[in-house]
């Protein structure tokens, strides 16, 4: 499981990475044009296929919900106020990417904050994060409350129907803090529009069976993937949770989330999301430099490592238990 190192001195360390939050707007135009033309380009040439080669449409759609999830993390640095210099710039890219993720930025950055600031706290859970209960939590349900958690752990549920669910309904929805917050309804309702406005479109110029055969799969590939992604960011074996009063964010942030070491390809497609303990401790850092930081502080690559092997060990683990300090899974809870 992920290998820890001794303990850093993270003031010095956070100083150290101070040159690193500073966003590169030449840089980030390449980004953003090295993904969104080829996601684009894949989108319509698939559509334009799948009406005449049904397989070689579909095909596409692999690659394309590849380019889709980048563009998704991009989106996530703009909610950071780190992809470029400009505040305004990255509210406005945030906003037209959500069109194309499904995702309503002001909605999803006010909970994805909330994460941030919770992330290891077993005193504010529920908010942009995977439900995770305690061992004691676990054990004080009712036998409908327990089959209720193990039905929303299982797999199937997490990276199959829950990926759908997010973001095909619960993004739709200006439920919860959207219902109370004039801002936050703007940003859902006004999102939906602009979807409908660009399914309209796109209808229109292919036909409704093109658009679905091509839209769907490869808005559930970029959402399967990236649910995976965030899962694996926190759901690892020996991450760390405790309750408020033991809590700390840098701990938080070097010990309850994971470096996950991918390969060079998948890297680049996950925006470097992997360096994640990096991100957790300075959000402000653009993706595009996570790996210069990494280069100028070479301890940070072991610590919460996880690499591709050991991250498919992970999908068992499901409570949290306090005493061992450590996540395990329900046969082992049994056993406890």
């Amino acid at each position: 499981m992920p290998e820890t190192t001794p303990p850093l001195d993270v003031s010095r360390l956070v100083k150290a990475l101070a040159p690193f939050r500073v966003a590169n707007n030449p840089r980030a135009l390449t980004e953003l044009t090295i993904t969104a033309v080829p996601l684009v380009a894949l989108w319509l040439t698939a559509m334009l296929l799948v009406r005449a080669q049904i397989w070689a449409g579909l095909l596409l759609t692999i690659p394309a919900g590849c380019f889709l999830l980048r563009l998704f993390m991009i989106q996530h640095d703009c909610g950071h106020g780190s992809f470029f210099r400009s505040r305004k710039a990255n509210g406005w890219l945030g906003r037209a990417i959500g069109v194309l993720t499904l995702t309503p930025y002001e909605f999803w950055r006010r909970a994805h904050a909330q994460h941030h600031a919770g992330t290891g706290n077993l005193d504010r859970r529920g908010v942009g994060d995977i439900d995770t209960l305690t061992l004691a939590e676990y054990r004080r349900l009712s036998p409908w409350g327990q089959l209720r958690y193990r039905m929303y752990r299982n797999p199937v549920t997490l990276f199959l129907l829950g990926p759908a669910f997010q973001f095909l309904l619960v993004h739709r929805l200006p439920t919860g803090p959207a219902w109370k917050s004039r801002q936050l309804w703007i940003s859902v309702m006004g999102t939906n529009v602009a979807i409908a406005a660009l399914v309209g479109g796109l209808i229109f110029a292919f036909g409704a069976p093109a658009f679905f055969l091509v839209h769907l799969p490869v808005i559930l590939i970029a959402a399967t993937i990236g649910i995976w992604l965030f899962y694996i960011q926190h759901q690892f074996e020996q991450t760390s949770w405790d309750h408020a009063d033991g809590w700390s964010f840098q701990k938080a942030a070097l010990e309850g989330s994971s470096y996950y070491e991918l390969p060079p390809v998948l890297r680049w497609f996950s925006a470097n999301i992997g360096v994640h303990h990096v991100h957790h401790l300075c959000s402000t850092i653009p993706f595009y430099r996570l790996q210069n930081v990494l280069r100028a502080a070479p301890q940070l690559r072991e610590m919460s490592r996880l690499t591709l092997r050991q991250s498919l060990k992970t999908i068992s683990l499901t409570l949290w238990d306090e005493r061992s300090r450590r996540l395990i899974s329900f046969r082992e809870a049994a056993r406890i």
